[in-house]
């Protein structure tokens, strides 16, 4: 099995390091992070969270889903609906830094339209703002179509490595930060802000010294989150490593513990796994939230990890929700292995294939699109993959019963 470290792997470009500048460094020992008091009242005070990271089925990445010609409010609507029938109260939503130098004042609005949609179906919503993971290069405008049978094919990392290679390109980063927050620091919409998607994973075309570049941009992201002065806390994530004592932190991880108001972990591995996570991250003493899981194909269950998971009460935000242009139903290895016909790809020349990871593909096609999907919930249609989870998604946001039966919630989505 591959592991998604190995499916990321990036070709390397060669780019000289930005320094932390004075002033942003006084900046970052300024702010003021949240005592574990304070985050811990905060989290007592929520509901249990639990819902999933939220794409429009209509988008096959970020700057699909936000920009103007592309953003789909009727599906939006019609999609969160069906997560309001199944449970859902808190959905994780990605942005993009290249949005806002774009149309700053258009993201803010259509962000704004988001939220009011989303909390029409009592929905709650944390924002996504950095993300290192996938494509290294984007464009603004019309997005590529996905590569046929290929996970995630399009998906675009933000700032991207241009930028994230350019110190001179940070004030952007800044201005996008504090523009987003400031606009929605005391609304009550959004439940909290999480700052950089697995800040140290990697992906195409990534700087060689990637992670000493962001090690030293972190900070001055959370400074600057706090200069916008929110009234959520600030979090981003672990993903990868053994957490078990500081001294095994990465720079990148080191930076993340020593700014995060709450804590927030990923896990796709059985339930024992998973709870080893979950004990890492208790040892740090501030509220934990999972900010992605389930992968059913390596075994990263519904039925195991979300029961555990609410037994320790800590949010839980799987990977997708209605399967569409971004096909993280099909697995990750299908970077190299594309799960579909050699006739998508012109015959066998596969090789000419623009890979979103960089690594030529080993071949041979993999045939047929697994019959176990990887992430995702629903049908395009609204029906679910299998009725069991949303049942039991329902069941466990609602204090329901511990067993449940399929009926009630399908029949609400087919109603829908």
């Amino acid at each position: 099995m591959l592991s998604r470290r190995s499916v990321m792997a990036a070709t390397a470009g060669v780019v000289a390091a930005g320094a932390l500048r004075p002033a942003d460094a006084q900046a970052a020992a300024a702010a003021t992070r949240w005592t574990e008091a304070r985050a811990t009242s905060w989290y007592n005070r929520q509901p249990w969270m639990v819902g999933p990271v939220y794409v429009t089925s209509t988008a096959v990445n970020q700057l699909e889903m936000w920009q103007a010609a592309t953003f789909d409010p009727t599906t939006i609507d019609r999609e969160l609906g069906w997560a309001q029938a199944i449970g859902v109260n808190t959905i994780r939503v990605f942005l993009h830094n290249g949005l806002w130098n774009e149309d700053p004042q258009g993201l803010l609005s259509r962000m704004d339209q988001f939220l009011t949609i989303a909390t029409s179906h009592n929905i709650r919503t944390f924002f996504v703002l950095f993300d290192s993971v996938w494509r290294g290069l984007y464009k603004l405008g019309p997005q590529p179509a996905p590569l046929p049978g290929i996970h995630n094919s399009q998906w675009v990392q933000s700032p991207g490595a241009l930028t994230l290679a350019d110190p001179s390109q940070y004030p952007s980063l800044k201005s996008y930060v504090q523009g987003v927050i400031s606009r929605f620091a005391t609304d009550p919409r959004v439940v909290f802000w999480d700052l950089w998607n697995e800040a140290d994973n990697s992906g195409s075309n990534d700087p060689v010294n990637k992670l000493d570049l962001v090690a030293a941009l972190l900070p001055q992201v959370y400074a600057w989150a706090r200069e916008a002065s929110p009234t959520q806390p600030l979090t981003c994530c672990l993903w990868a490593g053994d957490w078990s004592t500081p001294s095994n932190f990465n720079a990148v991880q080191s930076a993340i513990m020593a700014n995060n108001d709450i804590n927030s972990f990923h896990n796709y591995g059985f339930v024992e796994n998973f709870a080893q996570s979950a004990n890492w991250m208790a040892l740090y003493g501030r509220p934990v939230i999972c900010t992605e899981y389930m992968a059913r194909n390596i075994g990263c269950l519904f039925d195991t990890v979300l029961p555990f998971g609410k037994s320790r009460n800590l949010g839980m935000i799987n990977w997708g929700f209605v399967v569409g242009k971004t096909q993280t139903n099909i697995p990750w290895d299908s970077a190299q292995h594309p799960y579909g016909d050699a006739s998508a790809y012109g015959g066998t020349a596969f090789q000419i294939v623009v890979e979103p990871n960089g690594i030529k593909p080993v071949g041979p096609y993999a045939g047929e699109t697994p019959p176990v999907w990887q992430h995702e919930v629903l049908h395009p249609d609204g029906t679910p993959y299998r009725n069991y989870e949303v049942q039991l998604i329902y069941d466990l946001a609602t204090q329901g019963g511990s067993q449940p039966t399929p009926q009630s919630v399908v029949s609400q989505l087919r109603q829908g």
